[in-house]
C-alpha cells in the first residue's frame, strides 16, 4: 500500500517542537498509513513553495490570531495547486511546550487529518468517473496497439510483395533490353526458319532441347534463345550449334531405338525359353 507523503507548515521553530511534541502520540502510521514527512518553519512564500511542492497532504498550521490566520490564507492560496490536498490547522495560542496543552495539539492534528480524510472521499465519485475514463481509453488504446501490430505487419508483407514484382519487374525489362537491342542489330532468327534452312523437312527441336546445348557448350552470352527466336552475332555460330542439337537428337532416337531392339530380343528369347521348357515337359 503507497505511503501518503504529509508535510505542515508552521510559523516558528517553536512551533515545530509544539508539533513534534504532538506527533509522538499518534501511530499515523499504522492508523492512517501517513508518514509526517517534514515540518517546515517559515512565512516565506517562495520557501513554502519549494518545501510542499509533491506532497500528498499539506497542513498549514499557524497560529488562531489574525496574524496567524491571513498567513494561512495566503498560503493556501498560493500552495493549493502545488499539493494534491491542502488542509488548515490552527495552533493554540502560546509559543512553546510550558504554555501549550500538547494533548489539545495533538487532538487538532488528528482532527485535520481525518478532515482532510473526509474531503477526499467527497471527491471519490468524480476520481471513480476519471478512473472508469482511464480504463476506457486504456482499452481503446491496447485495441488501437494491436490495430497498429497487424497494420505493421501488413506493411511488412506488402513490402516483400513490393520487392517480389520489383525483382520481376526489373528481370522482364532486362529481358526486354535485351531483345530490344537483338531487334535493333536485325540479327534476330526464328528457330524454325533458322531450323528450316540447315534441315528441311526435320522436327524442330524445343528451345529447352536448344538451350541446354548452348549452356554445355558454354556459349552463354553469345548465343540468345527465348521467345522462339534466337540470336548469335555470328550467324555460322547459329548454324554449327543447331548442326550440334541435330546430332545429338539423332543419337539419343539411336540409343533409345537400341533399348527397344535390346528389349524385344530379351523378350523373344524368354519365350523362347519357355517353349522349350513347355515342349520338355
Amino acid at each position: 500500500m503507497t505511503i501518503v507523503d504529509v508535510r505542515i507548515l508552521v510559523e516558528g521553530a517553536s512551533d515545530v517542537e509544539v508539533v513534534s511534541k504532538a506527533l509522538q502520540g499518534l501511530a499515523l502510521g499504522s492508523e492512517y498509513n501517513i508518514t509526517i514527512s517534514s515540518i517546515i518553519p517559515t512565512t516565506n512564500l517562495e520557501i513554502a513553495k519549494s518545501a510542499a511542492a509533491g506532497a500528498d497532504l499539506l497542513i498549514i498550521a499557524t497560529d488562531a490570531d489574525r496574524v496567524g490566520r491571513e498567513l494561512a490564507d495566503k498560503l493556501f492560496r498560493e500552495l493549493s495547486e502545488l499539493v494534491g490536498h491542502v488542509e488548515r490547522m490552527k495552533i493554540p495560542l502560546g509559543h512553546d511546550l510550558e504554555h501549550i496543552d500538547v494533548e489539545l495539539v495533538r487532538k487538532e492534528l488528528k482532527n485535520t487529518l481525518v478532515r482532510a480524510g473526509l474531503k477526499s472521499l467527497q471527491i471519490l465519485p468524480e476520481y471513480m468517473a476519471l478512473r472508469n475514463q482511464l480504463l476506457d481509453l486504456k482499452g481503446k488504446y491496447d485495441m488501437l496497439e494491436q490495430e497498429k501490430q497487424n497494420l505493421e505487419k501488413e506493411i511488412q508483407n506488402l513490402q516483400e510483395k513490393y520487392e517480389e514484382l520489383r525483382q520481376e519487374y526489373q528481370r522482364l525489362r532486362e529481358e526486354n533490353e535485351n531483345l530490344k537491342i537483338l531487334l535493333d542489330r536485325r540479327s534476330l532468327i526464328k528457330i524454325e526458319d533458322a531450323w528450316e534452312q540447315i534441315f528441311p523437312g526435320k522436327e524442330v527441336p524445343s528451345e529447352e532441347i536448344i538451350g541446354k546445348a548452348v549452356e554445355k557448350l558454354g556459349l552463354q552470352g553469345r548465343v540468345i534463345v527465348g521467345q522462339g527466336y534466337i540470336y548469335a552475332e555470328d550467324e555460322r555460330l547459329i548454324e554449327e550449334l543447331l548442326k550440334i542439337v541435330y546430332l545429338s537428337m539423332i543419337m539419343t532416337k539411336s540409343e533409345e531405338q537400341s533399348g527397344k531392339e535390346t528389349e524385344e530380343v530379351e523378350d523373344l528369347d524368354e519365350r523362347e525359353t519357355l517353349e522349350e521348357k513347355s515342349g520338355e515337359s
